[in-house]
């Protein structure tokens, strides 16, 4: 395993860490603040002791490190209906429902923008935003692929995609309205680089309030993806001059029932195995603007 992260001290100077055994510890890189030129191959020499987090289970690291997202990925984009829950929950709520059946089936998938430079996504520890003109916001927990020249995959992390099912649900046309606003996007707390092509990856999410009950739980696995990893990032390079650095979602297998929406003062938690643990606080996207 080998594990990226990235924090702030409290002078302010961002550092690079890479994860240096298999005990969870992470080592300075010299002289970079953004983990790209490591992932496209450049060597540097870690420096100084090594950094243990103080809660392996969400890589927070103390000693006055804050973590930030891994990256600041010039744009985020998402697929959807990957899953067969996902789409069975499209189905559900849409007025047009047919449309998420034909995707789900089709050879070519669905695909949109839901930030670019970072206007609209935020890393660990940070509170995400829900819009207050809906009444029904859920969270998309989600694999990240980093993406380099090609389509190649240099890293996976994880991603929460919150999304408005009320406006979605009124009108596929309103996706952009329902996905993209402030804070939407969450990325985090690593990025992963696997020793070899993942089989597939387990992904649990927890949703609890400000008294820390829980509210809603539950896990899937990325092997029920009706796509690979591999098919949806050709797609996305395909005639689209995506930068190196940015980021794909890969879609959802989680969906709460649909009496659950979000409310400011939730937490959600997103853990990965082998990546760590995403946990933001939920705000009104109107707070954070």
């Amino acid at each position: 395993m080998r594990r990226i992260v990235r924090w702030v001290d409290d002078a302010g100077r961002v550092s690079v860490g890479v994860e240096v055994d298999n005990a969870g510890h992470f080592r300075r890189l010299s002289g970079i603040d953004d983990p790209m030129p490591f992932l496209l191959g450049q060597l540097f020499s870690p420096e100084g002791g090594p950094v243990t987090p103080v809660d392996p289970y969400s890589l927070e690291l103390g000693d006055g490190r804050t973590l930030i997202a891994p990256l600041d990925p010039p744009e985020v984009w998402c697929a959807e209906v990957t899953y067969e829950r996902g789409r069975d929950a499209h189905l559900e709520d849409s007025a047009v429902r047919d449309v998420y059946d034909l995707v789900y089936e089709a050879h070519r998938p669905q695909l949109f923008l839901k930030d670019a430079g970072c206007r609209r996504t935020v890393g660990p520890g940070e509170a995400v935003g829900i819009r207050g003109d809906s009444t029904w916001n859920v969270p998309e927990p989600e694999i990240g692929l980093v993406i380099g020249e090609r389509g190649r995959i240099l890293a996976y992390t994880i991603g929460n995609d919150l999304s408005s099912r009320e406006i979605e649900g009124a009108n596929p046309l309103y996706l952009s309205q329902a996905k993209t606003y402030a804070a939407s996007c969450a990325i985090g707390p690593a990025l992963y680089i696997p020793p070899r092509e993942p089989l597939g990856f387990q992904v649990i999410m927890r949703i609890s309030n400000e008294e820390g009950e829980v509210l809603y739980e539950d896990k899937t696995s990325t092997t029920l993806m009706a796509r690979t990893f591999e098919e949806l990032a050709s797609w996305l390079v395909r005639e689209n001059p995506v930068p190196p650095g940015s980021i794909l979602m890969t879609g959802t297998g989680l969906v709460p029932p649909d009496s659950f929406s979000l409310v400011p003062g939730n937490w959600v938690e997103i853990h990965v195995p082998e990546i760590g643990t995403l946990v933001n606080p939920v705000a009104l996207a109107t707070s954070l603007l």
